[in-house]
C-alpha cells in the first residue's frame, strides 16, 4: 500500500506563512505608517441610529444600503433566470430565427462593457418602460398596506421606479450570462436522453420539460448559484445612476465625514462577508449533488 500523503505539507506551511506576511505588512502600512487621520467612530453612527420616536435602535443608511443591495442582488437575478432561461431555450431551439434571437443578444451583453450597457438600460430601456406602466403613479396610488409590503420586500415607495430600473439593469445584464449557463446545461446532457423521449412518442416541448430540464437544472445550479454572487458584486455599478445601494450610500458618507479609507474598508467588510457566505453555501451544494450523483450511480450499477 502507498503511503498516504499528509494533509497539510510543508510548501502549504511556507505559502500561508507568505500570505499572512503580505497581508501584515499591507496592515502596518495601513494604519501605522500612513500619514491619515483614522475616524472609526463615525463608521458606528452610520450603520446604526437610535430613535427617538420609536425608543430604539435602527438601521442607518449604511446598513440601509447593504440591505438594498440584497434585495436588488435577490430580484434582480431572480428575473435574470427567467430572462436567461428563455434566452437560453432560444439558443437551442431548432428554429434559426429563434437561435440568431438569442446568440445577439448574448453576444451585444458580453461584448459591450458594462458601465455603457448600464447607462443605455438605465435611460432608454427601464425609463421608458416603467414610465409606460405608469409605475410611479401607481405607487402614489398604492394604499397604506401596500406601501408597507413595498417598503418591505422592494424600497421605500418613493425610490421604487429607481429601485425597478436598478434591477431591470442587473437582470438584462446577468441575463445573458445565465442564458449561456442554461444551454451548456441543457447540452450537457446525453443525447440518449432525447432519443428516449422521442421513441415514447414526447413532443419536443414535453422532452424538455420532462426529461432534459430536470437532469439539466442539476448541473446548472451551482453556476447559478456563482452568478448570484457575481449579482451582488455587479450591483455597486447601479450606485452611477443613483440607485441607493451600499456603494452609493457610502460615498453620500465619504462625502458628509471625509472618513474615506474608513467607509471603503466598511463597504468592502460588507460585500465580503454576504460573498463568502454565499461562496460555502456554493460548495456544500456541490458537495451534495456530487455525493448524489455518486449514490445514484451506484445504485445503477449494483441494483436494488
Amino acid at each position: 500500500m502507498h503511503a498516504r500523503k499528509p494533509a497539510v505539507t510543508l510548501l502549504d506551511v511556507v505559502v500561508l506563512f507568505l500570505i499572512l506576511a503580505f497581508f501584515a505588512y499591507l496592515a502596518y502600512r495601513l494604519f501605522f505608517s500612513l500619514n491619515y487621520n483614522w475616524n472609526w467612530d463615525v463608521i458606528f453612527t452610520y450603520l446604526v441610529r437610535f430613535d427617538s420616536e420609536t425608543r430604539a435602535w435602527t438601521t442607518n443608511i449604511l446598513l440601509d444600503g447593504f440591505i438594498t443591495t440584497i434585495k436588488l442582488s435577490v430580484w434582480g437575478t431572480l428575473l435574470a433566470i427567467v430572462i436567461g432561461v428563455v434566452v437560453g431555450l432560444m439558443r437551442v431551439s431548432p428554429r434559426l430565427f429563434f437561435r440568431m434571437v438569442g446568440r445577439t443578444y448574448i453576444e451585444a451583453i458580453r461584448n459591450t462593457p458594462p458601465l455603457v450597457l448600464v447607462f443605455i438600460f438605465y435611460y432608454f430601456i427601464s425609463d421608458q418602460i416603467l414610465t409606460a406602466l405608469k409605475v410611479e403613479e401607481l405607487v402614489r396610488a398604492s394604499s397604506g398596506p401596500t406601501r408597507q409590503y413595498l417598503s418591505f420586500f422592494l424600497t421605500k415607495p418613493v425610490l421604487i421606479p429607481q429601485f425597478l430600473s436598478g434591477m431591470l439593469t442587473l437582470a438584462l445584464f446577468q441575463g445573458a450570462y445565465i442564458a449561456e449557463i442554461v444551454r451548456a446545461g441543457i447540452e450537457a446532457v446525453d443525447t440518449g436522453q432525447w432519443e428516449a423521449g422521442k421513441a415514447i412518442g414526447l413532443g419536443r416541448w414535453q422532452q424538455m420539460r420532462f426529461i432534459i430540464l430536470p437532469q439539466a437544472a442539476k448541473i446548472m445550479l451551482p453556476p447559478l448559484a456563482n452568478e448570484f454572487i457575481n449579482t451582488i458584486k455587479w450591483s455597486s455599478i447601479v450606485s452611477i445612476i443613483s440607485i441607493q445601494e451600499l456603494t452609493f450610500q457610502g460615498m453620500q458618507v465619504m462625502a458628509s465625514t471625509q472618513a474615506t479609507i474608513e467607509v471603503w474598508i466598511t463597504i468592502s467588510l460588507m460585500y465580503l462577508s454576504v460573498c463568502l457566505l454565499l461562496s460555502v453555501m456554493v460548495r456544500k451544494i456541490e458537495k451534495h449533488l456530487r455525493r448524489t450523483e455518486q449514490v445514484m450511480t451506484t445504485y445503477q450499477q449494483t441494483g436494488p
